[in-house]
């Protein structure tokens, strides 16, 4: 199969475009990248997106008219790509709505009928909502593929492998020798230096390019422990969260709570740092296994990933570049990974609850045809 994954992060800095072929080898499902890139929102986009996960109140026309400009975004984006048999969308998450610690539902945007006109394939949509229907967080979602992918590691060494991806919110998942997967999100990625960022250059600059800003300032104590009292922190895993709670008012009321003297931004970036790389090496710690491989856009910040390789010693950290997967493109390697066992009408189980098959389809110019259901793979090999 050639399958496109699709998705937009937390970061909610463009469309991640993923091109694999997807083949069998026995219980093998091998991946090739073909293509990968982002496709930049357009910055009212983008800032429309951003309102509504930081709460901002529009009505039912807005999120009619946002959810079919993200759909024609994404289809924009894979519109001249030949020769695919499936699309995986995940969307553009705006909300996950938790309830007394536990997902009640979730939101993701992206009319999947404008992306299965644009491709000429069929869709697979609403990755998460299966999940929760059967009282599960519906995410993280990459527990999925690090079982795969990291689970004959885990039981050949008879050490539990962790990985972590940062992007604007933080997820930490446990993959041990006995095949037992645990995930959650830890907190923070870089969506609160990202605002920051973002705020300081008047949207000029999205992301503390090489953690530059970071390296200039110097951690405020005061304002780390004002940020380490949120609740969020305090819940015990399995958790999940989003940029409705980690977002640039929580910096604020932290600088209002805590500071005699306002934190300069180079000191409000190295703090917030900080933050991530301390929420993540306590998960980690916390969790059992003797290393972990990280990816997302925080892999490109050297101030967090040396402070986290400090801070979560004695766990091994490594990037995932190293493991022969791109940091950036992981995420949609496991997409096309679901979409695949979709498509084939394979039931997986993220972490706490059984096995149900992920996703809507939607079709495109012609009827599903689905192919007969396959026993389940037991690995995901990633090849160049």
């Amino acid at each position: 199969m050639r399958v496109c994954a699709l998705q937009s992060g937390t970061s909610a800095d463009g469309s991640d475009v993923l091109v694999v072929e997807a083949e069998a080898e026995g219980d093998v499902l091998v991946l090739r990248t073909v293509d990968w890139r982002t496709v930049p929102w357009q910055p009212e986009l983008r800032r429309s997106i951003l309102d509504v996960t930081h709460g901002a109140a529009i009505d039912a026309a807005a999120w009619c008219a946002l959810d079919w400009r993200l759909g024609e975004a994404f289809a924009d984006a894979v519109r001249d790509i030949p020769g695919l048999d499936l699309v995986v969308s995940h969307g553009q998450t705006v909300y996950h709505w938790v309830e007394d610690g536990h997902a009640r539902g979730t939101t993701q945007l992206g009319e999947p009928a404008l992306i299965a006109e644009a491709a000429g394939c069929p869709v697979l949509s609403h990755l998460r909502s299966a999940d929760i229907a059967a009282g599960g967080e519906g995410a993280p979602l990459m527990a999925l593929f690090d079982r795969l992918w990291l689970g004959p590691v885990a039981e050949a060494t008879g050490e539990g492998v962790a990985t972590v991806n940062i992007g604007g919110i933080a997820n930490v998942q446990v993959v041990h020798p006995d095949g037992r997967v645990e995930a959650w999100d830890s907190g923070p990625g870089n969506a609160l230096l990202d605002a920051l960022i973002e705020r300081r250059t008047g949207g000029a600059e999205g992301f503390d390019r090489d953690g530059a800003l970071a390296a200039a300032g110097a951690v405020r104590p005061d304002l780390m422990r004002a940020l380490r009292a949120h609740p969020y922190f305090a819940l015990p895993a399995p958790k999940t969260t989003g940029r409705h709670e980690f977002h640039l008012g929580l910096l604020d009321d932290a600088v209002r709570s805590s500071a005699a003297d306002p934190p300069s931004d180079a000191d409000a970036a190295a703090t917030l740092v900080e933050l991530t790389a301390w929420s993540i090496a306590e998960s980690l710690r916390a969790s059992g296994a003797t290393s972990a491989i990280v990816s997302g856009g925080g892999v490109r910040n050297p101030v967090l990933m040396r402070r986290l390789t400090e801070l979560a010693a004695p766990v091994r950290i490594s990037s995932s570049a190293e493991h022969g997967v791109d940091p950036d493109s992981r995420e949609n390697l496991m997409f096309a990974v679901l979409g695949v066992l979709s498509w084939h009408g394979i039931p997986v189980s993220l972490t706490t609850t059984g096995s149900r098959i992920a996703g809507r389809l939607t079709a495109a110019h012609a009827p599903l045809g689905l192919p007969h259901p396959r026993p389940a793979f037991t690995r995901v090999e990633v090849r160049r």
